[in-house]
């Protein structure tokens, strides 16, 4: 059988937020698939962060970067999942995220995987990562709510207008 996607809800974001959340997600998909276009007010790069059904513990994360001169990577623990975002320097510039959650509704740990395309317009500013999470919790996933960041994890961010954010079911 082949897979179907199906839209479950979208945001647009009209003026600047701190946050924008997916509430009372539906239970009766298999998996849940994320698409994010956005750029935050962050003056340097800046990152995108979520949390699931508003908890903030058993969060782990690895992930592989490149920047077009050099390459990093990351392995932890946190209260949050995040992923690079776009700075300020260039209104034409967006990140562009996808994000997988299979078997969501299981009472076993979730895995979360993303990758995600942030292009400033030069190599040193430019990015591609690649990553892979894990939520360590039996609850089923009813909430998904996204954050603006800055690199210390500071709440003080927003989400620039036009970002778009897109919640998908897949049976």
């Amino acid at each position: 059988m082949a897979l179907q996607l199906f839209k479950i809800a979208s945001t647009t974001v009209e003026s600047p937020v701190h946050s924008v959340d997916f509430t009372s997600i539906p239970q009766g998909y298999t998996d849940l698939l994320v698409k994010v276009s956005a750029r935050s007010n962050q003056g340097s790069v800046g990152y995108t962060a979520f949390r699931i059904n508003s908890t903030t513990t058993n969060y782990s994360q690895i992930f592989m970067q490149g920047d077009g001169s050099s390459t990093a990577s990351y392995t932890g623990v946190s209260s949050l999942v995040y992923i690079l975002t776009t700075s300020t320097g260039n209104n034409t510039v967006w990140d562009n995220s996808e994000f997988y959650i299979p078997n969501y509704t299981s009472s076993n740990n979730k895995s979360i995987s993303f990758d995600n395309v942030v292009d400033n317009g030069t190599a040193s500013n430019s990015f591609c990562l690649m990553s892979s999470g894990l939520w360590s919790n039996s609850s089923a996933i009813t909430q998904l709510t996204f954050y603006a960041i800055n690199q210390s994890i500071g709440f003080d961010k927003t989400f620039q207008a036009n970002s778009t954010f897109t919640l998908y079911g897949i049976l």
